[in-house]
């Protein structure tokens, strides 16, 4: 199965209020962009970051650090990693898929309850995920500041003016 849809499903199995950003993201707005990993960010309240972890562990998912996945659900520890190592995500790979990560955000990249109130859903197959908003896509890639996020950004804004010039309202 896509790792992608796999991650997607456990998270849903689990009930894991999500959010799925990054690249993507971007592909599902509609860029063409390739990417290996899977950016999410979930709710931090202790309860539901477990959920998250409960349900990547569940498809066989391991922390790429050397520590202790549930660590996650801490927010003092999430609060070190920030601190100490200058964390923005904690990564969670397939020790039989190394080129594919899911990246959870250790804190929230902008306003938690605006990106949920404003995200979408979106079916692919017979999963339904949340996307974040296109325009809270763009602003997050153009605050990044990276060379392939301000070129996403960029794709993205001619992709919602297209958007806008085919259905104005």
């Amino acid at each position: 199965m896509n790792p992608f849809l796999l991650v997607i499903e456990a998270l849903n199995r689990h009930h894991v209020r999500y959010v799925i950003v990054g690249g993507f993201a971007a592909v599902m707005h509609g860029s063409d962009r390739a990417t290996r990993d899977l950016d999410i960010f979930v709710d931090l309240e202790s309860n539901e970051a477990r959920k998250a972890i409960e349900a990547l562990l569940s498809i066989g998912l391991e922390s790429r650090a050397p520590v202790d996945p549930y660590a996650f659900a801490d927010p003092i520890q999430r609060q070190k990693w920030i601190e100490e190592k200058k964390a923005l995500v904690f990564t969670m790979i397939d020790p039989k898929n190394l080129i594919f990560a899911v990246d959870l955000f250790v804190e929230p990249p902008m306003d938690a309850e605006q990106l949920f109130s404003r995200s979408k859903l979106i079916q692919i197959k017979d999963q339904t995920l949340r996307v974040c908003s296109i325009d809270d896509l763009i602003a997050m890639k153009k605050r990044s500041g990276r060379p392939q996020d301000l070129l996403d950004a960029d794709v993205l804004k001619e992709i919602k003016t297209l958007r806008h010039e085919r259905n104005p309202e």
